[in-house]
């Protein structure tokens, strides 16, 4: 195969599955790793793709300017008689950009969870990926959504870690920032053998360090998503950069505000939809949220705060939705528990998916109560479930309402 026709073939690959990798292009065109950089650094000239770490990504708003500017010269004919315009747009849908934390989680489990002061045998501990961020930008691919996840890590033995993990996955685009000051952010688990509870001590690290200045770089991914989801793991200052640039374009902000700080009131004036957990509400609020009544106070104070919609999840019962002054139940899926550490995040991952392609907020919030009660079925947060499992147990299962 000659040079141009090789790379007109890796543009076509990109323009149909948003993401390539230098090791599987490498064994499919028969050439050797750097001939395919090569090729990657040659196309990105005119800032068609953009190289990222092990591969490459799609910047489809350049291609299109150059596709109809005349500058793609050496795409294939057929690819010219569909109309590149129709291509993108039937591809437009479905896209979510995550701005989060990535962390290694040190998980013990243990038969119940300790009491203060208490010391407790842990039966088993393991170490594994995690992260707000990156759990819920694994369940939005997952659940069938194209996601860009922005994300930043220390200068340590982790990164490593980090990249391996994020690029298995079913992630489309990655951008990954590294700090020479902080270590990759981590954090320590306690599971609870007996109902699957847990608590969390996170020490945020290199997340805490993402810049303005980093968020500036990955301004296209952003206002070209669907969707913006951000969690309060990074800081204040990049997250509120993100969040503002969005609803400037009319992207969908979710805010799913954990950890929970006091500094979250400064992100509200932004958010289209806030998904805060029971302890959150409760925090954010300043009324605790013991039953329904209370929920629906709570959730009224918070969207007199700015959020057109408030959902409050309230784990084994399910959650509360406000939309435009009414209330809705989310329902509960049954489900064998094993882990509840993740399934906030895998709530929002898929919520956020549902929502970009379309589907009205219910529909989004009964998916993505489907798509939690599966992640609850598996060890560790960042263990999502797969789009064709969800859709069964929507279909068969018969849900709860609170």
């Amino acid at each position: 195969m000659f040079l141009e026709e090789r790379r007109t073939n890796i543009l076509i690959m990109l323009i149909q599955q948003q993401r390539v990798t230098v090791n599987n292009l490498a064994k499919l065109f028969a050439v050797s790793k750097e001939t395919i950089r090569s090729d990657l650094n040659f196309l990105e000239k005119n800032k068609s793709i953009t190289r990222c770490h092990g591969g490459a990504v799609l910047n489809k708003k350049q291609l299109l300017t150059n596709f109809q500017n005349g500058m793609l010269t050496n795409i294939n004919e057929s690819l010219k008689k569909k109309s590149m315009e129709k291509y993108m747009s039937e591809n437009k849908k479905g896209k979510v950009c995550i701005l989060g934390s990535f962390n290694v989680d040190i998980v013990s489990h243990v038969a119940r969870l300790p009491k203060p002061g208490e010391t407790l045998i842990s039966k088993s501990c393991s170490f594994g990926p995690g992260g707000k961020g990156a759990n819920q930008a694994v369940a939005a691919s997952n659940a069938m959504s194209q996601v860009h996840f922005i994300t930043k890590v220390g200068n340590d033995q982790f990164n490593s870690f980090a990249y391996e993990h994020l690029e298995s996955s079913n992630i489309n685009a990655l951008t990954i920032y590294i700090s020479d000051s902080e270590p990759t952010g981590n954090a320590v688990i306690y599971v609870s053998d007996d109902d699957g509870e847990n608590i969390i001590a996170i020490n945020q690290g290199a997340n805490i360090t993402l810049t303005d200045e980093e968020v500036i770089n990955v301004y296209d991914r952003i206002v070209d998503a669907n969707v913006l989801l951000v969690q309060l793991e990074n800081n204040i200052s990049a997250i509120r950069k993100a969040m503002s640039w969005a609803h400037d374009n009319n992207v969908r902000v979710i805010l799913n505000p954990a950890p929970f700080t006091s500094e979250v009131k400064v992100l509200l004036p932004y958010v289209d939809i806030i998904t805060p957990n029971q302890t959150e509400a409760s925090l954010l609020s300043g009324i605790e949220v013991v039953d329904l009544v209370s929920a629906r106070k709570v959730a009224e104070i918070i969207s007199a705060m700015g959020p057109e919609c408030v959902i409050i999840t309230l784990g084994s019962k399910g959650g509360l939705l406000l939309e435009k002054g009414a209330f809705s139940d989310i329902p509960v899926y049954p489900a064998l528990v094993v882990d509840t550490t993740g399934a906030g995040d895998a709530f929002n991952g898929a919520f956020a998916a549902a929502l970009s392609r379309g589907d009205a907020i219910k529909n989004a919030c009964n998916y993505a109560a489907a798509f939690s009660s599966l992640a609850v079925e598996l060890n560790g947060a960042s263990n999502m479930p797969r789009n064709e499992s969800v859709n069964e147990r929507i279909r068969t299962a018969n849900p709860s309402k609170i």
